[in-house]
């Protein structure tokens, strides 16, 4: 449905299929392959959401090199020129600048629609059969807990006190290193081969579970001259445009992708005094990163320095914890079988509210070291189609 590229024959992957073919690694991955190659590490072309040929009435992607700020070819595979243009046509009504207050509930304690503002901010209900929530890890739990009724004092869906538990991010680390000849990491799509040679628990490391390298190919002008700057490698006035020439297309690095783990003092619950405009208590979040997160960084950017040193970078330059990047927002009503210690069943239902279900990152009960778009699709899928099988008896007992 989204249209991705990549290889075959990934030892990480080795049954998944390709839609179409990789994205060309350009001097920069093979630059990057080349370190990993010398020290023995596993590599593969990375998979991209990026057309490499016309698909679904897109066209493959021209290296225009503005994949962040907006793909003008339409090549990127977001969702608003995948998934929405078919559901459109399809008959969704797609509303925006929408804030949702609560879902609400009738006698029987199931959901009965949703009160939100629009735009304008008019607050209007919307009645449904079956709700659906997809805020991920932080706006699904506010929206839960600020559903509150006689039923479910507590928030809704929340009868195991595991409602804004469990919160998990993606401690990210980003090594990027200098060489001396110009390479080609403005032009393209940033991302070219990844790394899960760290991926799994390995116990001579001192800490459990592991990481992803995704590897970037380089930086456009802008953002060399940010980062440059940041990092006192190109000074203000004399030799700034010296300096800046030393680095202009001569970056390439990656990020490390770490699994964070849950645990339940890292939480998302309702500010007592902060609302928006709207009204609308605000989320809260507290989060302490978890020494084994620490350890996981640590590690990943002592072995992104070798890559980056082994593919013959003359400097590095390192951002650990990325501050402006990953932190995803995860597990804050986690799946399980168990109604006592999770928030949905396996089929991404609410234990508690039987036409109430989550599709997103919130159901994890880990982050993985890996992005967790693509997951969150097919969980998405998997329940759509487990409410179309059971549809005839989703408002019956167990």
């Amino acid at each position: 449905m989204m249209g991705v590229a990549g290889l075959v024959g990934d030892p990480a992957y080795p049954s998944k299929p390709a839609v179409m073919p990789p994205l060309p690694l350009g001097k920069s991955g093979v630059r990057l392959a080349q370190g990993f190659n010398a020290l023995g590490w596993h590599w593969w072309p990375s998979d991209s959401a990026i057309a490499t040929e016309p698909y679904d009435g897109r066209d493959k992607c021209a290296n225009l090199g503005a994949c962040i700020s907006g793909c003008a070819q339409g090549a990127k595979a977001s969702t608003d020129v995948t998934y929405w243009p078919h559901a459109v046509r399809s008959g969704v009504e797609l509303r925006t600048g929408c804030r949702v207050r609560e879902i609400t509930v009738n006698d029987r304690g199931m959901a009965s629609g949703v009160a939100y503002y629009d735009s304008g901010g008019v607050e209007h209900f919307l009645g449904a059969e079956i709700v659906v929530l997809a805020c991920n890890g932080v706006g699904t739990p506010r929206i839960l807990l600020n559903s509150v009724s006689s039923t479910f004092p507590d928030g809704l869906a929340n009868s195991s006190g595991l409602v804004g538990r469990n919160l998990m991010f993606h401690p990210y680390a980003s090594m990027q290193g200098v060489f001396e000849e110009p390479l080609d990491g403005y032009m393209g799509p940033g991302n070219c081969i990844w790394s899960q040679e760290f991926y799994e628990t390995d116990p001579h490391r001192d800490f459990v579970r592991g990481y992803s390298f995704e590897i970037t190919r380089g930086r456009g002008p802008v953002m060399t001259a940010l980062s440059g700057m940041f990092t006192g490698r190109i000074p203000w006035g004399d030799g700034h445009h010296e300096a800046y020439r030393r680095l202009h297309n001569r970056i390439a690095g990656m990020v490390a992708i770490c699994e964070d783990l849950p645990e339940a003092h890292n939480r998302v619950t309702l500010d007592a005094h902060l609302c928006d405009t709207n009204g609308i208590p605000s989320p809260k979040i507290e989060y302490t990163m978890s020494e084994n997160s620490h350890r996981m960084l640590d590690h990943a950017v002592a072995r992104g320095n070798e890559v980056l040193r082994a593919a013959g970078a003359i400097d590095v330059l390192t951002d650990s914890p990325i501050r402006a990047g990953g932190w995803h927002l995860l597990g804050t009503a986690r799946m399980g079988t168990d109604a006592a210690t999770s928030v949905v069943n396996p089929w991404g239902r609410s234990h508690d509210v039987r036409n109430l279900f989550i599709i997103d990152g919130s159901v994890f009960v880990t982050s993985a070291g890996v992005n967790p778009t693509r997951t969150i699709q097919a969980i998405a899928l998997y329940v759509a189609d487990s409410i179309k099988r059971r549809l005839t008896t989703l408002f019956d007992e167990d």
